[in-house]
């Protein structure tokens, strides 16, 4: 015969087993259905140092499909490649706002700008901004020029831009816009102002 209170030890234990089961799976549920915050993953950029200036941003509207010029006071550094990254980097600071009219993927940010003479510039994306973007023709071509046209109003004698991701060379940015060649200057400003 089993002694009794080795029975009710058992009893018990079974018991607080049985409890912690469902407590851990009432957790997982739990977890399951909460929505995972979405973070900015993008490296902490210094702030930067130099005096406010006024600049022109062109803003793409998904809605109707765009291209909205839209005036800002960033603080801008004195080089001028520095002060193309920042223009850039304002810009898709509005995309990445909850109440961005032209969504981008969480982390797209903009590793460098490169100002070659003659009159070329080179975009350098990162990532997650190309891996995140949204697919689609008018989508990634709202993209292509707002942040060609922004670049091309602030910064004089730009003609061609180039767009790379992670420093390399990409066929397209999410499968519609074109990054194999350099784009025209001229030609975007033109699209720019029929999007307006």
């Amino acid at each position: 015969m089993i002694p009794r209170h080795f029975v009710i030890a058992i009893a018990v234990l079974l018991i607080a087993a049985l409890g912690l089961s469902l407590y851990v799976w009432h957790m997982r549920s739990t977890v399951a259905s909460t929505p995972a915050a979405s973070s900015d993953t993008r490296p902490l950029a210094p702030p930067v140092a130099g005096p406010t200036e006024r600049v022109t941003l062109f803003v793409a509207h998904d809605e109707d499909g765009t291209l909205r010029a839209t005036s800002a006071q960033i603080p801008l550094p004195s080089g001028r490649q520095q002060r193309a990254e920042e223009l850039l980097r304002s810009l898709l600071s509005r995309y990445l706002e909850k109440s961005s009219p032209h969504v981008l993927g969480s982390g797209a940010d903009i590793r460098s700008v490169f100002l070659v003479d003659p009159g070329e510039a080179v975009i350098d994306l990162n990532s997650a901004f190309a891996d995140t973007h949204r697919s689609g023709v008018l989508v990634e071509e709202l993209t292509v020029a707002s942040l060609i046209h922004t670049i091309s109003a602030n910064t004089p004698g730009i003609l061609k831009v180039k767009i790379l991701v992670n420093g390399k060379e990409r066929d397209t940015l999410a499968g519609h816009a074109d990054l194999s060649a350099f784009y025209d200057v001229t030609a975007v400003n033109q699209l720019a102002t029929q999007l307006q």
